[in-house]
């Protein structure tokens, strides 16, 4: 049997891949017969389609899932878990590398095994396919799983299959793809996105990374400390524009340090095909002209809503063909038996918006609720290595919404576990609201910023604030008291003079 489905080839062809297929769409898989008309039907079966469904038949509705392509959609199958598995790889390779600073030296001639990490993350890949598999949502969740193309054709009905679906609520959950931009000559030659890219086998010798965003980081970063000579291409004057501006310095940093050539500021003027790979035309910020010679090129510049060819407008479902479905803050449709989840409609484009956006259309959409999107509050996480997690506000976010800030930032060298794991690059930064301990926004930058990030976005759930970290006992050593410190750094700013002076008058009087 071979890696296909009814959509196309997931490559390489081998076990894991058919592993794969067999799971999340099954080439023997029959459609069930319509059940009459659906509480549920949910087209896209992403994180945001699935977490839906599975909510909603776990509490008894009928639910109908559609998908077209691979159940588990990008975080499965070409985002979150190939790149994590990659990254993994990747980082481990780098210390077998660098072991001699902590006065281990490294194997003698140790090089990197691309293939052998590319084939531990198919593997890895298909065993957690199960969790998102068709068999697992029509057994354990009693969801009626359809694959093929859905389009609705009414207000309160669609097909697939040839086969009618009449539903009294639907969620639009097609998530998105990857774009390109318009280089001449990019298409003529050939490039690959995160859909692609971990198709590889083989190690390419040579590879440009069009894009400095976050996917672009990470897998520069993963694929030159694999083996490979990167060239990362970005645009603009910083990679990571988005994030705070110490934060994206450090990465910077590290990719520079572990060999990737980084231009940014650049113009890629066209793309050639030629001698078995491609020459990367490009002018740097300074003016000068440059042509790059190497074996792939990965695209990692953008994303555009899937929102074609599901007739939306037959359902009076407005949209926009950059933006994606239009939907009010409690992600309903203009058609108000409709709502959407994840990268279809939302500006959130993580794997864990979608989850939380999908508990927010179970309630609204089945059971009358008044949730509102903009109620969350969102951290994400770069996984560079030092990764970038942040959660709320940045300080130009502040500013433009006229609040004022007392920031409060730790230096991950002056935390003692990071001195002795070796990895003393980073921060903790925490904005608070002016003359008070609200959290409003942080910026944690190391090791693990992914997994600290969430005490802090605990606390803006819950109304604790900044303070609230002084008073925890934390393990020593952990990271985690990185927070402690910066909680100690706003208690110090409350000893104000008058409290010194009163604090002197007792210890006169009692000594």
């Amino acid at each position: 049997m071979q890696a296909t489905h009814g959509y196309g080839s997931i490559l390489p062809d081998d076990a894991a891949n058919r592993e794969l297929v067999a799971n999340v769409h099954p080439p023997d898989w029959a459609n069930p017969a319509p059940a009459g008309r659906y509480h549920l039907v949910v087209v896209g079966a992403g994180t945001a389609g699935l977490v839906t469904a599975a909510i909603a038949g776990s509490l008894g509705a009928r639910v109908a899932l559609i998908e077209r392509h691979l159940m588990g959609g990008d975080c499965l199958n070409v985002g979150c878990v190939p790149s994590k598995a990659v990254l993994a790889a990747a980082k481990r390779a780098h210390a077998a590398r660098t072991a001699a600073a902590l006065g281990v030296g490294p194997a003698a001639g140790a090089e990197p095994d691309f293939a052998g990490a590319m084939r531990r993350m198919r593997e890895i890949r298909a065993r957690i396919s199960h969790e998102d598999s068709a068999a697992r949502y029509a057994r354990d969740f009693g969801v009626q799983v359809h694959l093929g193309e859905a389009r609705f054709t009414g207000p309160d009905r669609l097909e697939v299959g040839g086969r009618e679906l009449r539903f009294r609520r639907a969620v639009v959950a097609t998530g998105a793809r990857a774009t390109a931009p318009p280089i001449p000559g990019l298409a003529e030659a050939g490039y690959r996105t995160n859909e692609t890219i971990f198709e590889l086998s083989e190690r390419p010798a040579r590879l440009a990374v069009i894009g400095g965003g976050p996917i672009g980081c990470e897998l520069a970063q993963a694929f030159q400390r694999l083996g490979v000579r990167v060239h990362l291409l970005e645009v603009g004057a910083h990679v990571l524009e988005r994030e705070d501006t110490d934060a994206a310095e450090l990465v910077r940093r590290a990719l520079a340090r572990d060999g990737v050539d980084l231009v940014v500021g650049c113009t890629i003027e066209r793309v050639e095909a030629g001698g078995g790979g491609r020459r990367v035309h490009l002018k740097r910020a300074d003016g000068r002209a440059e042509a790059l010679e190497v074996d792939e090129i990965l695209v990692a510049v953008g994303r555009a809503p899937n929102v074609e060819g599901l007739g939306l407008e037959a359902a009076g479902v407005a949209f926009d063909p950059r933006k994606g479905v239009e939907v009010d803050d409690r992600l309903r449709t203009t058609n108000r038996r409709i709502y959407a989840a994840g990268d279809a409609c939302m500006a959130w484009k993580f794997t864990h918006a979608a989850d939380a956006a999908a508990k927010i259309v179970v309630q609204n959409a089945l059971f009358g609720g008044r949730r509102k999107l903009s109620s969350l509050v969102m951290p994400w996480c770069t996984y560079t290595d030092p990764e970038i997690a942040h959660v709320g506000l940045y300080e130009r976010d502040a500013a433009a919404q006229g609040l004022e800030l007392d920031t409060y930032l730790t230096p991950l060298a002056k935390v003692n576990r990071a001195a002795t794991d070796g990895e003393e690059e980073g921060f903790v930064k925490v904005h608070v609201k002016k003359g008070s301990d609200r959290i409003v926004g942080a910026t944690i930058a190391g090791s693990h910023a992914g997994e600290l990030v969430t005490a802090v976005t605990l606390a803006m759930v819950t109304g604790q604030g900044l303070g609230a970290f002084g008073n925890v006992i934390y393990p020593y050593p952990t990271l985690a008291e990185g927070l402690k410190a910066t909680a100690g750094a706003y208690t110090r700013t409350r000893l104000t003079p008058l409290a010194k002076r009163l604090f002197a008058l007792w210890f006169r009087l009692t000594g």
